[in-house]
Formats: structure tokens, sequence, C-alpha cells
């Protein structure tokens, strides 16, 4: 969330970067008015509060006189009922500014691009040429069908629409995928591999920004008041939720595997083929805990980072800069990775690279010493796909596809599966 004394000191400055999203959220002139509101009555409550005080030593005093106190006896109970009235206001005040504070995105950074939507998103790097086919390349589901390693239609069957079976050499791929990404970014660029729970409860739903905003897109076990992770951003994160990181251990990195579930209740009507937006899908990501000064250049290393993972696959891909319009909720910059699907001529959104300074912190409470005996403050936190499995799956099919009907495995991949070469018709 944001924070609520940058709001109140700057509120012209919060209000234009806001603005710079498409509009400021009416929740802001709510929040400063509440805010406001409550800021007096502390006033009013601490005048009471002295008075009460002035009126007891006053019923002390006549005691010790021996006088009759029974006036100011009264005075003071009443006094005292009205505070504690005033006290109740307060605490529902503070529940109010809290359920605003949840529902303000975060403030984009000076250095992303304005823009309305997706379309006025910035190219920033473009690596390799798209392969030229000397046959029409098909796209990945009827790659994958034809091999019999992709199962749509027994998924629908299991499950319903938006899911898919892997078999055979198509689950070992998918493995393989997994293992390799894993290997790489812990022993090549230095994360810590965690393997958390895809069971979350709404404090580190909340802890990270997908509740309350996010909540119809994630999938919920009522009796528990449980969620299944949209992201292993999600439990990750909130390893370190209401800790205090010493200076010495920043900054933190993390890498993890989980299946992912969403609703994707906004997408009705798009990409319903293969294996692009599902319902359940594979993610290896990547989190970091970094302090403050340090956050914008470990976002430009987190970029490179999932890149690399592409590049190490051989397939071309372009990264784009979110423009303020597009840019995620929770994020201040953010890049997208985007691979060339060839069966399709496009590129598609492989990975999301985010700094979300200190939005998912204070809504967290993790705070790190910026040296021992210093006063706590909020770290900084990112997180990146490392990359999506299921799109990566995809994307390998699409252009490693022969004209035999055959799939090529990126070498990359070879010592994981096996050192199997290809993946053939059967």
């Amino acid at each position: 969330m944001l924070d609520l004394r940058l709001i109140r000191s700057r509120p012209e400055e919060v209000r234009a970067a806001l603005a710079r999203r498409g509009g400021v959220p009416a929740a802001l002139d709510e929040l400063l008015a509440v805010d406001e509101q409550r800021r007096r009555l502390l006033v009013e409550v601490e005048r009471l509060r002295q008075q009460r005080n002035q009126a007891s030593q006053e019923v002390s005093r006549l005691k010790r006189q021996g006088q009759d106190a029974s006036a100011q006896i009264v005075a003071a109970r009443e006094l005292g009922d009205r505070i504690a009235a005033l006290e109740e206001s307060l605490r529902d005040m503070d529940v109010r500014i809290e359920a605003l504070l949840l529902t303000l995105p975060n403030l984009p950074h000076s250095s992303v691009p304005d823009g309305r939507d997706e379309t006025e998103n910035a190219e920033v790097a473009r690596w390799g040429e798209p392969r030229q086919f000397d046959f029409e390349p098909r796209p990945h589901w009827e790659v994958g069908e034809r091999l019999g390693i992709l199962d749509l239609e027994r998924a629908v069957k299991i499950s319903g629409a938006r899911f898919y079976v892997l078999k055979g050499a198509g689950a070992a791929l998918e493995r393989a995928l997994i293992n390799w990404m894993i290997d790489l970014h812990r022993s090549e660029h230095g994360y810590i591999e965690v393997w958390p729970p895809v069971l979350i409860n709404e404090a580190s739903m909340t802890g990270t920004g997908q509740l309350p905003k996010f909540a119809f897109d994630m999938y919920k076990i009522e009796e528990e008041a449980m969620y299944l992770a949209p992201t292993a951003e999600v439990p990750v994160t909130n390893l370190h939720r209401d800790e205090i990181l010493e200076a010495e251990q920043m900054p933190v990195r993390y890498v993890a595997y989980t299946p992912c579930f969403r609703k994707e209740a906004g997408a009705a009507g798009r990409e319903t083929r293969g294996m692009i937006r599902v319902h359940q899908f594979d993610k290896v990501e990547l989190v970091l805990f970094v302090r403050p000064e340090e956050s914008y250049a470990a976002l430009e290393q987190l970029r490179r980072q999932a890149e690399t993972v592409i590049e190490r696959l051989g397939m071309p891909y372009r990264t784009l800069e979110m423009c303020t319009g597009d840019l995620g909720d929770k994020s201040t910059k953010q890049y997208d990775p985007e691979v060339w699907m060839p069966g399709q001529g496009r590129y598609v959104e492989i990975s999301s690279c985010s700094n979300f300074e200190a939005y998912q912190a204070r809504r967290a409470n993790i705070r790190f010493r910026p040296e021992r005996g210093a006063r706590p403050e909020c770290v900084h936190t990112l997180n990146g796909s490392g990359l999506a499995v299921g799109r990566t799956f995809a994307a390998i099919l699409e252009n490693y596809q022969q004209a035999d009907g055959s799939v090529l495995i990126p070498e990359v991949l070879r010592p994981y599966i096996g050192g199997r070469e290809q993946i053939a018709p059967q």
C-alpha cells in the first residue's frame, strides 16, 4: 500500500502520479477526507482526556478535604463516556483508512512512459531472428496433439475448458523445463530454491496485493478461507511477512516452482485454444528483497535473468516496458519479455518483471535494519517469471517444429530429458 504520510503531506503529487494511470481513484479523496476527520477527532479526544484528568484530580482533592465530589464524579464519568464513543469512531476510521489504502494502486516511477493501454508499451529490447520455415508452421496445440503429447479434449472431460493434459514426452519436457530453469537461477544467478505451499491464507494474499482487488480472479476454498496460489510470488514474498531482516542478509533472492491457478475471469473469448491462457499452469518465479536504493538496478538485473532463459533456449523475443495505462497495479515499473510464436505469427508474453518498491512490504510489514541498531524501514520487493513454463513449452513446440511433424529439443534441455534430441510422431 502507499504511505499515508506521503498522501497526507503531498496529496497533489500523489494525485498527479495516479492520474498518469488513466484516472484518480475516488478512494483518494475519501481517504484524505477521512484522515482529516480522524486527525480533528484525535485533537478533540486529547482535549477531553485532559479535561477528564483535571476532573479526576479535582475529585481526589475534594475527597482528601472531606468534601462532596459527587458532581465532579458524574462529570468525569460523562467525559469518559464521550471519550469512549470517540475512540470507537477512531477505530472505525482506522479500519476505513486501511480499507481505502488497500484499494489504491502503486505510483508509477517517473521513468515509466505515459500511455493509455497496451498499444503504447515501449519496446526496449529485441533478440534473435524469427526462423524462416519452408512449410507453414502450425500453432502449438496442433503440433502437440499430432505428436500425442498434448491432450486438450480429455482435459475438458476431466476439468473443463482452459485445461490441458501432457503425456509421455510432453510431461517429461515440462518437468525438464522446470528443473533446468531452477538450476540455472540457483547456480548462475545466486537464488535460494524454495518449495512453498500452494494453499494460501487471506493475510498472505493481502500482503502481496492480490486482495482485495483481484479476488474475482482467484480460486477460493470458502470453508477454509484459503486460496490456491495464483503465482509463487505470493507464498514466497510472505516468507518474511512481519519480519525484520538484518543488513547483512540483503539482498535476499528466492526461486520457486509452483503450479498456479487463475480463473481468467476477464479473459472471456481470448486465447481459448492451447496453453497460453489457462486456469492451471506451471511457473518458475523469482522473488527479491533489496535495499530501496538498489531496487531499480535489481529490476534491470532481474529482467536480464528472465531474458537469459529465453536466449539459452534459442528463441527470438522482444521486451516491452509497460506504459502507465498497462502497468500492473502493484508495480512502479514493469518489463514483459515476449517470445516469438511462429505458429501464431505474434509475440506472446512469457515473463513479467516488476519493482514494487515498498508497496508490498508496507502491506506485509517486511522491514530491514540498514545497519545494526538502526530503526527498521521497509524493504523493496521485486518479482519476475523465470519463466512461465507452459508458455515456454508452447513456444518450443512452435519454434522447433519440423516439416515431418517432429519437434527438436533445445540443447540445454537434453541432459534433463535423458539425452533425447527430438520428439517424433509415433
